[in-house]
């Protein structure tokens, strides 16, 4: 899911986990668009803020269940044109700022370093990123697939030219919720580097806004291979996807669609191997739901129930790992709810593998069942749950327990690398399509 949960990195191993020298060499710097997109998020903030802050001032000035008075109401009008007078000022001040924004060139640097700019607009997107598409702010991510940290423009000729060796056998990476393509090298290492080096592969990473529905995401990336497969440089012989939390559960999604709409990617798929992904939800998105409902129900608290609201369409997902359109479509998703998704079977005709982490070590089956890797309990990891017709049944040599370990080791730790390049290396039983 994402870097600060972990608090084991020093500031100089920090640099070494986000960005690799290459895309060190490239530090970007924030220019006038990355301003204007800034400046809409403070301006709509303080605006939400107003109006929390209102909502604040007549549950006290107004109690539940008791009658209000004259004074009390006179008082609750003057206010209300206070705030009223708050929110004009800033919808004035802000368009005034993105008009003068606008008149500037979009692409002008101010000088500013943005060496972890990638990262910042990762935690946003995920945070808020369906917020930010909605309001077509220019900080959201669109989807893409890069190398490097840059987009893969998808000339042929273009592909074949660049100074990496283009394979017919494409290790697709998927990352995680807040995080970025980037990201794939942490303290120092890749596992998709290491296994194109031993094995012949072409590591291909999916940049994407993790703030949106899984669903939608997935219906991009079903699209957005297809485009892939028909301008790669060489005829495609193989495709392995190798997909860290989140990421997993849009490669299901994607799968889903593709089989949907007969895609020809789908033909090249051999294996997918999933890091920590909750394949049944995760825990802490159904708890920040309980708090949200059990906010609402405190009349003095119900206002506050708000802030918690501003979390992402791909982070209420979570809860149960909603896939399709039809999980959350006509749904209010910050109310109750219960396990009602459509549950995907693993892809057939394609070897599916699973990693699950957990901080215990063996036999320490407390903090299997509880803790998990610290952000995705083991079981779901594991694509195990008591209804059996949701559990996944993954075979047994095809799964994988790494102990004392947590969520992002699954990005750096050599028993991982080891078990997939065993993984790669076993025998693909296919059907063809």
């Amino acid at each position: 899911m994402f870097w600060v949960h972990n608090k084991n990195y020093s500031k100089k191993s920090y640099h070494t986990l986000i960005l690799n020298k290459k895309t060190m060499a490239k530090q970007t710097k924030i220019n006038i668009e990355d301003i204007r997109g800034i400046a809409k998020i403070i301006t709509d903030a303080t605006i939400n803020v107003t109006d929390l802050v209102e909502e604040v001032h007549i549950q006290v000035i107004h109690p539940p269940l008791l009658k209000s008075t004259p004074v009390q109401r006179l008082i609750t009008d003057v206010s209300g044109f206070v705030y009223d007078l708050v929110r004009f000022c800033t919808k004035l001040i802000g368009g005034g700022l993105e008009k003068s924004l606008g008149t500037l060139n979009p692409k002008l640097n101010i000088g500013i370093s943005m060496g972890e700019k990638e990262t910042v607009l990762a935690i946003l997107n995920g945070v808020v990123g369906d917020y930010l598409q909605e309001n077509k702010n220019p900080l959201a991510i669109s989807m893409a697939l890069r190398q490097d940290g840059e987009a893969i423009d998808f000339d042929k000729n273009k592909i074949a030219e660049s100074d990496k060796k283009v394979s017919g056998k494409i290790l697709l990476m998927i990352h995680g919720l807040c995080m970025n393509d980037i990201q794939w090298t942490w303290k120092g290492h890749n596992h998709g580097e290491i296994l194109a080096k031993s094995y012949g592969f072409t590591p291909v990473y999916l940049h994407y806004n993790t703030g949106l529905h899984i669903s939608e995401n997935g219906q991009k990336m079903n699209l957005i291979l297809e485009e892939l497969i028909e301008n790669w440089s060489v005829p495609v012989e193989e495709i392995v996807i190798l997909g860290h939390s989140m990421g997993g559960l849009l490669t299901r999604s994607a799968f889903y669609y593709g089989e949907q709409n007969k895609q020809t990617w789908m033909k090249y798929l051999t294996k997918i191997i999933f890091l920590g992904t909750p394949h049944h939800g995760s825990p802490l998105e159904r708890i920040g739901n309980y708090v949200d409902r059990l906010l609402t129900a405190l009349p003095y608290a119900k206002p506050f129930a708000r802030l918690g609201k501003m979390r992402s369409s791909g982070v209420t997902d979570l809860r149960f790992g909603s896939l399709v359109d039809e999980d959350w479509q006509g749904r209010e998703r910050f109310e109750k709810q219960t396990d009602e998704r459509k549950v995907l079977p693993l892809p057939k005709n394609v070897d599916c593998y699973t990693i699950a982490a957990t901080i215990g070590k063996l036999g320490d089956n407390l903090k299997e069942r509880t803790v998990g890797d610290g952000l995705v309990q083991l079981k779901g990891a594991l694509g195990k749950h008591d209804d059996k017709t949701k559990d996944l049944g993954f075979k047994a040599e095809n799964s994988m327990v790494l102990y004392k370990a947590n969520h992002m080791d699954l990005l750096s730790d050599k028993r991982v690398l080891e078990q997939v390049e065993k993984w790669i290396l076993s025998s693909t039983n296919r059907v063809g399509f």
